[in-house]
């Protein structure tokens, strides 16, 4: 796979998986949109602020449980079943958030919506770095993470209509914003019914003949495109492999603890520090804009377009160079950077020298070197462990990663706003921290895993001799 030239089957793998990042990303920015909505007593919900921070992280838990779950169920069943599962998730409990009249209801929604996204993850990061060719996997990976923010700059214009009390009464409009999302999905999964399983998957799983079968199909149709016969693969890149049903969460932890202790640090490093910043700014930003700087409801959302921007050039701009340049020098340049930058933001935003339009401004710019790094994150966990627990390892760092970052930015950030300014300052410096202390980590212990196999940069453990540091 990582000899094929770019073709159409690329571009379906990159359409058919990467477009779930869009629905991630559509459902952060509306919840974060319409907080200030769902806090006013005709909105049908009633919540505090508090409650609106407490929904944020009820979402990431259980997009943490899901992760876990279908990320052990991927390395089991397969990326292509378990990707259609958690969509399929994902459609029936968006639709059922739209119906929700209580908070309670709210909260057990939000949590299933959370568990499908976070089900994704591990099945569409695996199939993405299987089925990409290695001289490549860096910038697709990147832009394809990086297509969140496409789905948040939507969500965002979406919400601005549908909170508009002109268009929708306040207890409808946000409902729609949900009905939306699912109708989107429903197109997602119609296109990804044609993205195969991914071959190296398999092979190890003994469906070697079907794998064989794929490939060259695969391989075929690129000919007739190129007009032009592959290369043989050469022969001292063949490797040994033990067919086998499945991998025990025994090994699965051997591997992380003993077999890449480091790799297992640099992981859990990256996930911390981008989950906590970006989840307790997203979830909470219309709260800082609506309740401290004095932005009207209808407008707030609207500050998360030029934002969405920033965050989608990143890793479009930036995501060549993780292929050239090097993994190590850019991730710890888009975290070391992206941290010192909110420093100042902070500095300037403690002492009230920023307003609405200026906060934007610089959240703009720090999250384009962020963006950049946080899908960096998701790339690095998904190439520097063995095969049979790709899945695996990508929910656990997620799931992690996000549990001590994500769950408790959104709660922390939720208490904050009601404390006033220089209370959210503080947040963002801790933010800060954990983005430099995450970039120094890569420094010391990245992987320099650009233009390598995957096989290369971690040996399957099926294969008769294991490698590892």
């Amino acid at each position: 796979m990582d000899r094929l030239p770019w073709s159409r089957f690329h571009w379906l793998v990159v359409v058919g998986l990467g477009t779930v990042w869009i629905l991630d990303g559509l459902e952060v920015t509306i919840v974060g949109a319409i907080g200030s909505r769902l806090t006013e007593p005709d909105s049908g919900l009633g919540l505090t602020v508090g409650q609106v921070g407490l929904a944020a992280a009820i979402y990431v838990a259980g997009a943490c449980t899901g992760a876990l779950v279908f990320g052990y169920l991927t390395d089991r069943f397969g990326r292509k079943k378990l990707f259609i599962i958690t969509l399929g998730l994902y459609l029936v409990a968006t639709v059922l958030t739209a119906f929700s009249v209580t908070p309670v209801m709210f909260f057990v929604f939000r949590f299933l919506t959370g568990a499908g996204i976070g089900g994704e993850y591990a099945a569409i990061n695996s199939a993405i770095d299987e089925l990409i060719p290695a001289r490549r996997r860096g910038v697709v990976d990147l832009a394809i993470n990086g297509s969140y923010w496409l789905g948040t700059a939507f969500g965002a214009v979406l919400t601005v209509f549908l909170l508009d009390t002109n268009n929708f009464p306040a207890d409808i409009g946000w409902r729609i914003a949900f009905g939306l999302g699912a109708v989107l999905g429903l197109v997602i999964l119609l296109v990804r019914r044609n993205v195969p399983e991914s071959p190296r998957w398999m092979f190890i799983h003994g469906r070697d003949e079907e794998a064989e079968k794929l490939v060259g199909g695969i391989e075929q149709d690129i000919e007739k495109e190129t007009g032009s016969a592959l290369d043989t693969v050469p022969a001292d890149q063949a490797i040994r492999i033990r067919q086998r049903r499945s991998t025990g969460f025994g090994e699965i932890a051997r591997v992380a603890v003993s077999t890449y202790p480091k790799r297992t640090i640099l992981g859990l490093s990256l996930f911390i520090g981008q989950a906590f910043l970006y989840n307790a700014v997203f979830f909470t930003y219309s709260l800082v804009l609506t309740k401290l700087l004095g932005v009207p409801d209808d407008l707030a959302p609207w500050a998360l377009v030029p934002i969405a921007i920033g965050n989608f050039l990143g890793p479009l701009v930036l995501g060549h160079l993780f292929d050239s340049v090097g993994r190590r020098f850019m991730i710890t340049l888009s975290y070391i950077g992206s941290g010192v930058l909110l420093v100042g933001t902070a500095m300037l935003f403690s002492a009230e020298l920023l307003d609405a339009f200026w906060l934007t401004v610089c959240w703009m710019i720090v999250f384009f070197f962020a963006s950049a790094g946080a899908s960096s994150a998701y790339l690095t966990v998904s190439e520097i462990f063995p095969m049979e627990t790709r899945a695996m390892a990508i929910a656990f760092f997620y799931a992690i990663g996000t549990a001590i970052g994500g769950i408790t930015g959104p709660i922390l950030f939720g208490q904050l706003i009601g404390s006033g300014i220089q209370a959210v300052a503080v947040g963002y410096y801790i933010g800060a921290g954990l983005m430099i202390a995450a970039g120094l980590v890569e420094l010391f212990l990245g992987v320099d895993a650009e233009g390598k196999s995957l096989e290369q940069i971690a040996a399957p453990l099926s294969t008769d001799t294991d490698s590892g540091s």
